[in-house]
């Protein structure tokens, strides 16, 4: 059966405003913090609790829907036939319970691999951005316009400091040299965040050597349908049922970078 874009997105722009009302409803509620692969990777009761709710709500309207969420709630998948539904119901953890600011709820709808529907809700704002393939992208009620090429010497560009200081998956002096080169860099702790930043021009690109599917599956359909590109480091696709590198950015830029500071293969 032929998925049913326009009701699909109806439900999904409903069910993300509510659990957004049900996040903004916790923030003077004691925190129930767990940790998961290291002390910096951390997960709340509301991270587990929203993700519930969305799996509720989609497999009670769409049993036959499938869920790949950060929380190991939905299905254990090794394709993506079908629909499947991409959830990070927070993501910025460390930032919803630090700062209460600097995160957002994510979902990616995928129709047999391919990215039809996004959305990223910076719940704090109240800004939900949204996308369906081929009809651009929206902030609220508001259409945003197509990205814009900038030299790197124009460029802010978000990238995490850790990656040009001593660490396990990049050479710090891969990057060093870009970061000199850009007028200026920023890290906001979001994978969600960056990426829609980029597609809204508030950033220039987003460069990151590990993602998992549900930080990037919303944003990365946006950046493309606003005419970015978004590939891992070495120019290849994205795969959207593992970890990967990521590099997003408008046309012009990304070929820029590829070609003077990521080609090299120093990894």
């Amino acid at each position: 059966m032929k998925a049913d874009i326009t009701e699909i997105n109806t439900y999904a722009k409903q069910w993300i405003k509510e659990a957004g009302e049900r996040i903004r409803a916790s923030f003077p509620k004691t925190l129930d913090i767990q940790t998961k692969t290291n002390a910096n990777d951390l997960v709340t009761n509301i991270d587990r609790e929203t993700e519930q709710f969305f799996i509720e709500k989609i497999k009670g309207t769409y049993p036959d829907h499938r869920i790949l969420g950060e929380e190991g709630y939905g299905d254990k998948l090794d394709e993506l036939e079908g629909v499947v539904w991409i959830i990070d119901p927070i993501d910025g953890t460390i930032n919803f319970i630090h700062q209460q600011r600097n995160f957002a709820i994510s979902i990616g709808i995928y129709v047999d691999g391919v990215g039809e529907i996004g959305f990223i809700y910076d719940v704090v704002h109240d800004e939900l951005y949204h996308a369906v393939k081929g009809k651009g992208v929206h902030m609220n009620e508001e259409k945003l316009p197509k990205l814009k090429n900038r030299k790197v010497s124009e460029a802010i560009i978000a990238l995490n400091a850790t990656w040009i200081t001593e660490n396990r998956r990049l050479k710090p002096e891969l990057l060093a040299p870009l970061v000199r080169a850009a007028r200026g860099t920023r890290s906001y702790g979001s994978a969600a965040m960056e990426l829609v930043y980029v597609a809204t021009g508030r950033l220039d690109a987003y460069i990151t050597p590990r993602l998992a599917p549900w930080d990037i599956a919303a944003g990365i359909l946006m950046v493309k349908e606003l005419g970015g590109v978004a590939t891992n480091l070495r120019g290849g696709p994205l795969n959207m049922l593992e970890e990967n590198s990521v590099f997003v950015a408008s046309s012009g830029l990304h070929a820029e970078i590829m070609k003077a500071y990521l080609k090299s293969g120093e990894w």
